[in-house]
């Protein structure tokens, strides 16, 4: 996982809203976590594969600080080529309402225009409130 921010070690009470992201922030693992809620265990090419803009490094570095942090395990099984599997945890099972309400403010919000992210006017959206409170 990510090194916690300082005010999070010793002094801070611990906002958890902040304690929340700092397990979960960094550019890739929502999507990750997203993934594997959508489509269950996922070996480690098929997620690359999932998310073409993100270099081998960088998801592996995710990968590892969501198992450290508990909410996916990794299981390798002994065969050659080598298979790695990605499966989420109870606890990052448990993050499903979190990244499926990120998901639902985005498909609200969020305007994706080839590499280009803005947002979208007020008035061309619907009430996202009535769909939480029907929920």
């Amino acid at each position: 996982m990510s090194r916690p921010r300082a005010k999070l070690t010793n002094t801070f009470p611990g906002c958890p809203v902040e304690s929340t992201l700092s397990f979960i922030d960094g550019k890739w693992k929502g999507v990750i976590l997203y993934h594997l809620m959508l489509e269950g265990t996922l070996r480690f090419n098929e997620l690359r594969r999932r998310l073409p803009s993100v270099t081998q490094r960088m998801l592996t570095k995710q990968l590892r600080e969501l198992e450290e942090a508990g909410l996916l395990s990794r299981t390798v099984f002994p065969v050659v080529p080598p298979r790695v599997d990605y499966a989420l945890t109870p606890r990052g099972e448990s993050l499903r309402p979190v990244i499926m309400a990120l998901k639902a403010w985005g498909d609200e919000n969020v305007l994706c225009d080839g590499d280009r992210m803005t947002l979208k006017p007020l008035e061309n959206r619907s009430s996202s409130r009535a769909k939480f409170e029907d929920a």
